[in-house]
């Protein structure tokens, strides 16, 4: 029994309607929000916001990181209750007191940050939202859970994956998967996405949106979060743009334009966003390099120099071995091979060697394995390097605060005070913390792995700009990503793997998407003699 609090809708029609009667196939409304205003500490999250969601429509939701988006899907998800307004579902009134209601009403959520149980295995992880339902969880119907789960993951076109594999042992591309085929197991009537493609390949994305599109004409409706505009613009039906917690506008997507959304996102001109101006010479001097570094699984041989004061960028396709070099660069993992910091053989076996050798990360999990989430701002940034704001193993809270409110200047991190909960914060002010925390090691080599995962154009350009600008003061940056744009413009040299080796090596002028695809996938190699 659903257990949602429903009201019949007064015979009044919302305001909004007039521009949606024409709507072809499009009667009513499966789900409408009527001024819905959401509050925290300090933060008006949602002012007064309008939305009307159609069965049979791809509907996207953008806006900067604190625009509002996760505080209104997380109201539809039941996680949140709204200070005002309403929520009419079918046509009725109702509230959504629980995720569980949220659920049985059948609105399925797959968040950016996931939601797995790692030591649970594929199949058991797709099949908890519909364990309930056969006998109760006493009985554990594993023949079932199988069934459920290879059914989800064949829609996805990903029947290769192993249902019996622990979900702690995938990567996140493989996580997100499963994340995916755990929301799409149940009667879907209503889908959100919230960045479900940030750490998917090309193929597995084009495999995601034609399940999205197959789920669009079987009449679920979509609601889709991302900052991937041009792909917004490609998939959707309708984009509905927020800015600090209010409704800017709703808008068909057959109208819009990549300039328009970014405008009407952060209400300027982004100028120069994807592109840094390479120097004309890269200093000479080696700041970080790896020679013959080999770390399994899929990590073989590689080899590399980062200069002072340089941008390097790697790219490849998932088990490419990205994350090995990343691993084993901050010695998250053994290898074997040779790194060198200043010229200077060092032995990185763990975080706090690499840290001692002038070596930060700032990770690609960033609610996993990056930010302290039920920690204060402060505390996030200050724990890389706690000696500096302490005596004889004692905390000097004056320093802490100091240290902090430093950082968040610098950084231009939006926090109403350094102690508020970093949980509280949007995605890309908390992406900034944990730059920050980097920063406070003194770092003079700093590898950033997907820096700019779920962050907004506006919160990217600034990203960047404090990059940039570390760089002009001589530090060494390595960015690791799949964002091929990102690469190309921020960095001022790129390096291509492919099953653990380097296929290809590009300056900035020469560099282009087909190119390093084609060395990405091995169909190509780019390997200029004596550059590496």
């Amino acid at each position: 029994m659903l257990h949602a609090s429903i009201r019949q809708k007064p015979a009044v029609e919302s305001p909004n309607h007039e521009d949606q009667r024409d709507r072809k196939k499009m009667t009513a409304p499966i789900i409408e929000l009527e001024n819905i205003s959401k509050g925290f500490p300090g933060v008006q999250a949602l002012d007064g916001v309008n939305l009307s969601v159609y069965a049979g429509e791809i509907h996207a939701i953008i806006g900067e990181n604190g625009a509002g988006k996760s505080t209104l899907m997380n109201i539809l998800a039941g996680e949140l209750q709204p200070d005002r307004g309403r929520i009419l579902y079918q046509g009725n009134e109702c509230t959504i007191p629980s995720p569980f209601v949220s659920q049985q009403m059948g609105i399925s959520v797959v968040y950016q940050e996931l939601a797995l149980c790692p030591n649970l295995t594929v199949a058991e992880n797709i099949s908890l939202s519909t364990a309930y339902r056969k006998n109760g969880l006493s009985l554990i119907d594993r023949r079932g859970f199988r069934m459920t789960a290879r059914l989800a993951l064949d829609k996805l076109g990903m029947a290769h994956l192993n249902l019996s594999e622990l979900a702690g042992r995938l990567t996140v591309a493989e996580q997100q998967i499963v994340e995916i085929a755990k929301a799409m197991s149940v009667d879907v009537k209503v889908l959100i996405l919230d960045e479900p493609n940030s750490a998917l390949s090309r193929d597995e994305t084009d495999h995601l949106f034609q399940m999205v599109r197959q789920l669009r004409a079987e009449g679920v409706a979509i609601l889709y979060v991302s900052h991937r505009l041009e792909e917004v613009l490609a998939l959707a039906d309708r984009i509905t743009v927020l800015r600090d917690g209010r409704l800017v506008e709703t808008m068909e997507a057959s109208e819009c334009t990549v300039d328009r959304l970014i405008n009407s996102m952060v209400g300027r001109v982004v100028d120069d966003l994807f592109r840094r101006v390479a120097p004309s010479a890269t200093q000479p001097k080696p700041a970080f390099e790896v020679r013959h570094l080999s770390s399994l699984p899929y990590l073989h041989d590689v080899s590399f120099t980062l200069h002072v004061g340089e941008v390097l960028g790697v790219a490849g396709l998932p088990n490419a071995g990205k994350e090995e070099l990343v691993n084993a660069c901050f010695g998250l993992s053994p290898h074997t091979g040779e790194i060198l910091v200043r010229d200077s053989v060092v032995t990185i076996s763990s975080p706090t060697s690499a840290i001692a050798e002038g070596v930060a990360l700032i990770p690609a999990d960033r609610r996993g394995a990056g930010a302290l989430l039920v920690m204060q701002v402060q505390e996030n940034i200050v724990a890389s390097n706690l000696g500096r704001v302490s005596a004889r193993g004692v905390l000097k809270r004056s320093s802490v605060r100091s240290a902090a409110d430093r950082n968040v200047h610098e950084l231009d991190i939006k926090v109403s005070t350094v102690t508020q909960t970093m949980s509280t914060l949007s995605g890309g002010n908390q992406q900034k913390v944990i730059l920050g925390r980097g920063l406070f090691t003194e770092a003079s080599v700093l590898i950033l792995h997907e820096p700019t995962r779920g962050v907004d154009v506006g919160a990217k350009a600034e990203i960047y700009a404090i990059l940039h600008s570390l760089a002009e003061t001589g530090v060494a940056v390595l960015i690791v990503s799949s964002e091929l744009p990102e690469l190309i413009g921020q960095c001022d040299r790129i390096i291509v793997l492919y099953r653990g080796g380097v296929t290809g090596h590009f300056m900035q002028s020469e560099a282009n998407e087909e190119s390093i695809l084609a060395c990405a996938m091995g169909q190509a190699t780019h390997l200029p003699e004596g550059v590496l």
